[in-house]
């Protein structure tokens, strides 16, 4: 009988030698069907098999299989043996410049650059050369052959730097895979194995992955629930920013549905399972974001897609110089020779080779020093064909933590007395809201340590005490209308702050309510200007995808210039919102922060996350980082994509009519091996020099016209 396998694959280096450990597996006796997820680095098998045969065929790459109950092996960048081989690639070709420089382009140089290539990029000539042997020509196929023509016309410094530069990118990418596969594993590393549960009678401690619909499940304060569920004894807050992202805790009483992976802050919860541990929310997160990695398809460089027409057509164009003027023109054998060899050097790919790798190495260096972080050009292309911009609110456009904002009086107390109470009885809360209240009294420098006996917690509700013999209660709305009544003016304050989306703390004795204070997540500094700077680059499409409720989300997209905005969203629903948007065939760029966000950030054309309060989760599956929180380099980032994307075009335009020129001297017979030299020289310095533009990249003041952004 047949069975299903997934292993996981440590090894991959390029989607390309996936793609061949996915064949070679296919035709393996007994398997029916393989599959590779390149960029959750897994492969699936059905058949009968054993996990070492299916590891042999991985053995030209090295690749090593793991089982889900397996510790994968992680290795640092530093203990691979491919940085290091980089390294010494890079040194050996600064000694050979050095030398080259002092003492010219002799033997001891021509070492120097030959050591470098071999030892950078050996694994490379193996596959180019295995490539040419079956008639495949890919990237590898062109670089071997643009480095071996390069060493044929004497320019070994130029092979030796082409070599170095793909090493370079190949190290990187690998590296960068790397952590975005082990950030999507460890997402289970971080949720409970077992929970408490309930079982003939008694408390036991349960696998999660035993659990059964309709158990009870016992959540401690201070722990994180472990299993889809809905409450059915107790009231507590949780904390559900891993699911829904939103910063303040949502208050959970009897009915209400809690989710694996989210923080129980308070009071004890006896949990009713309503899904099973591999349907959980945050499962089918975990499942989605591999899902929509290996949905994207990876777009092919224009280099790729052209090298297999542009490499054989120049092979056989120069073999036809060589052969047909003698054969049918009674040319001379000796000259046509010489002619078709001059073809093959002027064919040598080196400048369309380099054409995007140097501009696409510059482009990264410039948005480094600005402060984001490009996971590979392929997502600095596609950042400049964006046309749709949909943020996440919690994190991206506001702070994510709640501030005061309005102190609302009942009567003529003042508020400094008013506010030293309610910060006396909250000081030793460690809820949000009571921590931004204390926050604020204290930078006041008001007292708020006055001595408060008979002090009560109701989880989830409120809080009471006596000061000066006086009992005081803080709460919700529903908390306080327990205790004291609403007149008409203070249910209509209440009502006014409501539709401002904001969140109340109401301070209230037995007798009458004395005050209430405000708060809201504050919205930052930067975010209206960097949407009107939008606006003027010609984004008109900005979209507002948050797991917040409609009216908050309304207020601030309306604070920050945004146009459309979808509300009460799951991380599931903000995911097929933007595939929808993608289906439309629409450009779509998801600017988020958390794990909530992490399926829509992978299912995006591009997916940018903030540095400092992202995830990992979001940062890893992220194609672009805005370092330090920085939301301003974002329309920085979409101006220096558009011209890198324009000056590839020029450089392999120009890289293409210099060979294309150059060529055309063979009609009169007029081509030499200096003429060829010559272009192909002048092609790789040309589009060298062009790509270096991209170095003046200034950086964007959103607060200023985009056209002075990139001059």
């Amino acid at each position: 009988m047949s069975r299903m396998e997934k292993y996981v694959v440590q090894g991959f280096t390029c989607a390309h030698c996936a793609s061949q450990f996915e064949n070679n597996v296919k035709q393996l006796p007994g398997v029916e069907e393989a599959e590779v997820n390149f960029q959750a680095s897994t492969i699936t098998v059905i058949g009968n098999v054993t996990k070492k045969d299916v590891e042999k065929e991985g053995a030209f790459e090295n690749l090593k299989l793991y089982t889900k109950d397996e510790q994968v092996e992680t290795k640092s960048l530093w203990s691979q043996s491919s940085t290091w081989r980089t390294l010494i690639s890079g040194l050996l070709l600064l000694s050979g410049f050095f030398v080259h420089g002092v003492w010219g382009e002799e033997l001891l140089a021509i070492l120097f650059y030959a050591s470098s290539m071999v030892i950078g990029g050996y694994s490379l000539f193996l596959q180019g050369l295995k490539n040419l042997f079956h008639a495949r020509f890919d990237m590898k196929t062109l670089m071997t052959i643009a480095v071996i023509g390069a060493s044929i016309i004497g320019e070994w410094g130029e092979g030796a730097t082409v070599v170095f530069l793909f090493a370079i990118s190949q190290m990187l990418e690998t590296y960068s895979m790397e952590r975005a596969r082990r950030s999507i594993r460890s997402l289970f590393d971080d949720t409970p194995k077992q929970a408490r549960t309930w079982r003939n009678g008694t408390w036991i401690e349960v696998d999660v992955e035993d659990i059964m619909v309709g158990d009870r499940v016992m959540v401690h304060p201070g722990e994180k629930v472990t299993i889809d569920g809905k409450v059915i004894k107790g009231a507590s807050t949780i904390n559900q920013a891993a699911i829904t992202g939103e910063s303040i805790p949502v208050e959970k009483q009897s009915g209400d549905p809690v989710f694996a992976g989210t923080l129980n802050e308070e009071g004890h919860l006896e949990v009713e399972v309503t899904k099973l541990n591999e349907d959980s929310t945050l499962s089918k997160m975990i499942k989605v974001v591999e899902e929509a990695q290996s949905k994207r398809a990876s777009a092919q460089a224009f280099i790729d897609r052209f090298a297999t027409v542009y490499t054989p057509i120049i092979i056989v164009i120069a073999f036809a110089v060589a052969i047909v003027p003698p054969l049918f023109f009674n040319g001379i054998w000796l000259d046509w020779v010489y002619q078709g060899l001059a073809v093959l050097v002027v064919g040598c790919p080196c400048a369309l080779v380099i054409s995007t790798p140097v501009s696409i190495v510059t482009a990264l260096g410039t948005a480094a020093r600005h402060g984001i972080l490009l996971k590979g050009g392929i997502h600095l292309e596609e950042t400049g064909k964006i046309e749709t911009v949909a943020f996440d609110k919690t994190g991206t456009l506001t702070n994510g933590k709640p501030v005061v904002t309005d102190i609302w009086l009942a009567n003529e107390e003042k508020e400094a007395e008013f506010l030293t109470i309610v910060a006396s009885l909250e000081q030793h809360s460690k809820h949000p809201l009571a921590v931004a209240v204390v926050k604020y009294v204290d930078e006041k420098n008001w007292n708020n340590d006055r001595e408060v006996t008979n002090f009560h917690s109701e989880t989830g509700k409120g809080i009471s005490g006596k000061i000066d013999g006086i009992s005081y209660y803080i709460g919700s709305e529903s908390f306080i209308t327990q205790v004291s009544e609403f007149t008409d003016h203070t249910q209509a304050v209440i009502q006014q702050f409501k539709e401002e989306a904001k969140t109340l703390m109401i301070l209230a004795t037995k007798k009458d309510v004395i005050g209430m204070i405000a708060l809201s997540d504050s919205v930052r500094e930067e975010s209206k200007s960097i949407v009107s700077a939008l606006h003027h680059l010609g984004i008109r499409n900005t979209i507002l995808l948050t797991g917040d409720h409609e009216r908050s989300a309304q207020v601030i997209a309306n604070q920050v210039g945004i146009s459309e905005v979808k509300a009460n969203l799951l991380p599931n629903e903000k995911m097929s919102y933007v595939q929808s948007l993608r289906d439309s065939g629409r450009h779509v760029a998801m600017v988020g922060d958390g794990v909530n966000d992490a399926a829509a950030l992978a299912t995006a054309n591009v997916g940018m996350a903030m540095g400092g309060a992202g995830s990992d989760v979001a940062l890893e599956t992220a194609d672009i980082v805005f370092m330090k929180d920085d939301l301003s380099k974002l329309p920085f980032a979409i101006q220096l994509s558009r011209r890198t994307k324009t000056i590839i075009k020029q450089n392999i335009t120009l890289s293409l009519v210099l060979k294309l020129l150059a060529l055309l001297l063979v009609i009169p017979g007029w081509l030499t091996l200096w003429i060829a030299i010559v272009a192909d020289m002048g092609a790789t310095l040309l589009v060298t020099l062009n790509g270096l533009r991209l170095l003046k990249g200034k950086k964007v003041h959103s607060n200023k016209q985009s056209d002075n952004a990139l001059n």
